[in-house]
């Protein structure tokens, strides 16, 4: 059964993608070591498709590989948290502003939805489903701009944030969604596009900044 599921073509790309998947989320912490050996077992498949994942998810800065040849996830550092920081203020206000004309009512009804999510896995303390409904939510609209490569730009920048999201909710403690989202919501229903993408630039930085400042103190 092993050897089969090795020699599929597609192997390496589901496991790519249940990888791409996993750090984005923020399961697996940051400076968590990998071994292609481990991968391989894990998912039970060769080293082959192990090291073709991997090989992607470090072109992507989803994992870093030392000179030694160790894997790992991301450690970010302070600086490099504020470029990421920097690159979503930069992105995602201008893909909220493009989605703009198309945000009916019925998206907004399941953006409404979605945030309604995102506080029931906070009450629940579910980290994973928490960053997993906030990243939807914001996919769900930016969806709507019609704009591929930067949506595409973007994916990549939450890809190497994923487990720095997941540290800094543990160490926010939240106990309510995002209060920006009530605002992005509120400026999609008026159609007022300097409100959105205030709302939206400040919702993507207040956390990552507030990650920073706790580092500092």
């Amino acid at each position: 059964m092993n050897a089969a599921r090795s020699t599929d073509p597609a192997a390496h790309e589901r496991l790519y993608r249940t990888l791409r998947s996993r750090i984005m989320l923020g399961e697996l912490p940051p400076g968590k070591a990998l071994t292609l050996r481990g991968i391989a077992r894990d998912y039970h498949l060769s080293m082959t498709p192990a090291r073709e994942a991997v090989r992607r998810l470090v072109a992507e800065g989803a994992l870093t590989l030392s000179s030694s040849g160790r894997v790992a996830t991301p450690e970010l550092s302070d600086e490099r948290i504020e470029e990421l920081a920097a690159l979503r203020a930069l992105i995602e206000p201008e893909l909220a502003a493009r989605a703009l004309p198309r945000a009916h009512f019925a998206l907004i009804d399941r953006l409404a939805g979605m945030n309604a999510r995102i506080a029931d896995a906070v009450e629940r303390h579910d980290a994973v489903g928490y960053i997993r409904c906030n990243l939807e939510f914001h996919r769900m609209l930016y969806l709507r701009a019609q704009a591929p490569a930067m949506l595409a730009m973007l994916e990549t920048v939450w890809l190497q944030l994923g487990p720095t999201m997941r540290a800094l909710y543990g160490r926010v403690k939240r106990n309510e969604p995002p209060r920006h989202h009530r605002m992005i919501l509120a400026a999609l229903r008026a159609g007022d596009e300097p409100a959105l993408r205030l709302a939206v630039r400040a919702d993507v930085t207040h956390g990552l900044r507030h990650l920073t400042a706790t580092d500092n103190s």
